[in-house]
């Protein structure tokens, strides 16, 4: 279990953050910020958006200056490890208390939600959660509210009100599962009036609330209570092997990595219909001692407790049979399209037997988490930070099992309670206010010569129209500081980087298996990397013109082959964009081999493009000429040669490139940045084995 030992030793408790030097200079809101991200920072107290706190503080009404109580809550969404002030609901607490006047009762409590922006203070535009009674009918100026694995292995166990009771006797109480609402509020106030000395109260199936005089004491309460419960379940599990101990073998790590990088393309693939998807690869141990265990085919069906759990992994994962996965690729995609249709139709039950007459209609039936003995966790969402998220969270109910399994027996949210919380209309109203995805949200997109000036800004096209992108370049200096930069600007989940060498089989292969582990597969191909080189005919070394070749030939095909197997694979089409270049076109003199490679890389194209229309797989080119700007290539020898051959200084041939346009005007990376845009999107949906120049204009390139 992640909270504790998991084979003998000390537990590892949470140890206090908080610093007193630093919190006496925060002002009362402040210190609630910093409180709230000191509990965020550490997975073992509330995974990621789970959990809420709240501070009930005086301040002056804008227009009276006289002293109004108001809750600060954090909002409807959002993250308490990141979450800064504006992230607070602000609710005036006399008009808050006073929903109570009018309170019809559990049969219509979701009415009160509407109620809650009419007790707003300031002006404030953060909607307030549906956790809001939850605080702020609790008689205590602090509140914390989150969901350690370890106390929710107490709050999921059979027999979790005796083991809160012997662990914490009257210092926290126990309240039975109730959905997130005001009733459940009604439950808290009543409990705190009846229990004036308790300091906690661990909720059923959900969670931990704590309460303090200050916002210090509630924090340390919070540390406190979970550190009890991690000491006395690392004491439960002593001795005991996880799960009942393995039933199959955990695989070496090169192994299993081979193995999912083989699974997720297909899996992907099956998974995407109506919506395209990533997927995450997860192989720590907690994960490989759940799915390696003899308890996995009884505990994985039951289904995780906590509400936060399922709704982002679904009620119950999918477990494959690694045994039995056939070795032949074919038989492979036929046992996995088995698998998750049957997958389905349990979903479509689980929808069925549970639904209300008002219920929204059925979501996505398809699978979230999907587990392998002997390999790890493969998860599936619509982005990466989705799918990695839903992966940690079926982490924390891995990690809920084991110890509610080694405390007492697990005991799952009964399937109806689950179905009402999943298609909660709240819940549903929720995923309607998400902002509208991207156009290439959902995509994954290799590029190759990523570190260079067109590879970059394709790049950067791309990542900013929602897509994962690798990029790969055989600079590993420039490939780091490339992949800093777009780490920076649009974060770790969206961009990875990995060094190859196109003219090498082995290098290329190693490259599409990482970014099958990274993104689950792909759907945007842009074959970038390249040379230049000039000298006469006559002067043209064998190796200069075999150099040629093979990077922008042999590697164009090496790249663009394994791209093509690996969208055949995933059956949902795709998109390979060629940089080739003008000269592809038009030969000029002294650069035979540059020519000749070029050309060849559009006749593949065509190939390609032929080959792969009955697989939806569309192969285009775009021919860019003096792209001088961010070009490592124009940095060498090349700019000087192509300067000799037009009598100027190198530092003036950006100026000869925009004279010689018909439009007059210099082509830079962003340009072809949108070509590669257009073919890898939508807007080129029926476009197959074309040609787009970028070159502000020459005639000789014409394609018609």
């Amino acid at each position: 279990m992640a909270d504790h030992a998991s084979s003998g030793g000390s537990p590892r408790l949470l140890a206090s953050a908080w610093d007193e030097r630093l919190a006496e200079t925060l002002s009362p809101q402040d210190l609630l910020v910093y409180r709230s991200n000191l509990l965020g920072a550490d997975r073992r107290i509330t995974n990621f958006g789970g959990g809420n706190t709240s501070s009930k503080l005086s301040l002056p009404d804008p227009l009276t200056g006289a002293p109004v109580e108001v809750l600060w809550v954090k909002g409807s969404g959002g993250d308490l490890g990141s979450i800064r002030l504006d992230g607070f609901a602000t609710l005036d607490m006399a008009r808050f208390r006073s929903i109570r006047e009018n309170y019809a009762g559990p049969a219509r409590e979701d009415e009160v939600v509407a109620l809650y922006p009419h007790c707003t203070f300031g002006l404030n535009p953060r909607a307030a959660s549906i956790d809001t009674p939850l605080h702020g009918l609790i008689a205590h100026p602090h509140v914390d509210h989150v969901h350690p694995d370890a106390i929710i292995a107490i709050a999921a166990s059979a027999d979790g009100e005796t083991i809160t009771r012997e662990i914490f006797g009257d210092d926290v109480g126990w309240l039975p599962w109730r959905r997130p609402g005001f009733e459940l509020g009604l439950m808290l106030e009543g409990f705190v009036r009846d229990n004036p000395d308790a300091r906690g109260v661990i909720l059923g199936s959900h969670g931990l609330f704590t309460w303090g005089g200050t916002q210090r004491a509630c924090y340390e309460t919070t540390i406190e209570v979970i550190n009890r419960a991690i000491a006395w379940l690392a004491a439960q599990e002593a001795g005991k092997p996880a799960f009942g101990g393995p039933a199959v073998a955990i695989r070496p790590p090169e192994e299993r990595r081979a193995a999912a990088a083989r699974l997720m393309p297909l899996l992907r693939g099956l998974v995407s219909e109506g919506r395209s998807k990533v997927g995450h690869y997860d192989d720590r141990a907690a994960v490989l001692d759940f799915v390696c265990s003899k308890d996995l085919a009884a505990l994985a069906p039951l289904g995780t407790s906590c509400p936060d759990h399922f709704l982002r992994t679904k009620i119950r994962p999918l477990v494959l049979d690694a045994g039995a996965l056939p070795p032949d690729d074919e038989e492979l995609a036929v046992a996995l399209r088995q698998a998750i249709a049957a997958y389905r139709a349990d979903y479509l039950g689980y929808y069925e037997r549970c639904r209300r007459p008002d219920s929204p209609p059925m979501r996505d039936a398809n699978p979230v988490v999907v587990l392998v003995p002997g390999i790890g966790m493969l998860t599936f969402a619509a982005d990466k930070a989705t799918a990695r998220i839903a992966g940690e969270f079926y982490v924390n109910a891995v990690n809920v099992m084991r110890g509610a399994e080694a405390a007492s027996t697990y005991v799952a949210l009964p399937e109806q309670e689950a179905f009402d919380i999943e298609y909660w209309l709240l819940e549903e109203a929720k995923l309607q206010r998400l902002p509208k995805s991207r156009p290439l949200e959902g995509r994954v997109a290799l590029v190759t010569g990523g570190a260079g000036g067109i590879g970059l800004a394709s790049a950067r096209r791309l990542l900013g129209e929602g897509a994962c992108v690798v990029i790969c370049d055989i600079d590993r200096a420039a490939l780091d500081e490339a992949e800093a930069a777009l780490v920076g600007s649009h974060g770790r989940d969206r961009v990875a980087a990995f060094p190859v060498d196109v003219t090498d089989e082995g290098s290329v292969a190693a490259l599409f298996r990482e970014a099958a582990l990274a993104f689950g597969g792909l759907d945007i191909l842009v074959s970038n990397a390249g040379i230049a080189s000039a000298a006469p005919l006559d002067e043209t070394s064998l190796e200069l013109w075999q150099r040629n070749l093979d990077i922008l030939a042999t590697g164009y095909f090496l790249v663009s082959r394994e791209a093509f197997r690996l969208m055949k694979t995933q059956s949902r089409g795709g998109s390979i964009v060629f940089i080739a270049s003008k000269n592809a076109l038009v030969a000029s003199p002294n650069a035979a081999a540059y020519c000749t490679a070029k050309a060849a890389e559009i006749q593949l194209c065509r190939c390609l493009a032929l080959e792969g229309a009955p697989h939806g797989i569309r192969a285009n080119v775009v021919n860019p000429d003096a792209v001088l700007r961010g070009s490592r290539i124009w940095e060498g020898e090349w700019r000087a040669q192509r300067a000799g051959a037009y009598n100027v200084a190198p530092n003036d041939l950006d100026e000869v490139y925009r004279q010689r346009s018909m439009l007059k005007l210099n082509v830079f990376p962003e340009d072809i940045a949108e070509a590669v845009h257009f073919f890898a999107s939508e807007l080129s949906a029926k476009s197959t084995g074309n040609i787009l120049n970028v070159d502000a204009g020459h005639a000789p390139a014409f394609t018609r």
